[in-house]
């Protein structure tokens, strides 16, 4: 995948089953972690301080809002994945990444999911806000055209 993230994750022994076969929860949250490691590698974070226009530091943060998930094949304890993260849609608020997970080029599952730049305020409630500027162009150069791979 072109203008792809990648992030290499070995399967553990608590991300299976009996039998071994990684659970289908575990892969959601194999998908999460490479998006974690993505804003890392912004300089960035999935829970972030930054000063308002106040002057006062306000947190944000990136609940799911929708998650669709593919699976084509299972994936064993020791296994080494290969998640590649790209951006399908950046909008104002919110942004949709396309992951695929696999095993030396083997299919093991596929999704999008699509997040909400959200501010968290003093009780705790979440409110939708414009995604940081700096971060948006960063998220730029994962963006996937609508003739590229999707």
């Amino acid at each position: 995948m072109q203008n792809a993230f990648h992030f290499k994750r070995r399967i553990e022994f608590c991300d299976t089953d009996a039998a071994g076969i990684v659970h289908f929860s575990a892969l959601m949250q194999i998908a999460e972690q490479a998006e974690h490691a993505l804003l890392r590698s912004l300089g960035t974070s999935v829970l972030i301080s930054i000063p308002s226009e106040s002057g006062a530091t306000r947190m944000l943060t990136w609940p799911r809002v929708r998650v669709e998930t593919e699976f084509h094949g299972a994936a064993r304890f020791e296994d080494e994945l290969d998640v590649s993260l790209q951006v399908s849609r950046l909008g104002t608020k919110s942004v949709t990444y396309i992951f695929r997970m696999t095993r030396s080029s083997e299919p093991i599952c596929s999704g999008q999911t699509t997040n909400v730049c959200c501010q968290i305020d003093g009780t705790g409630r979440m409110t939708s806000v414009e995604i940081p500027s700096r971060l948006k162009e960063q998220l730029q150069s994962y963006v996937v055209s609508n003739s590229g791979p999707t």
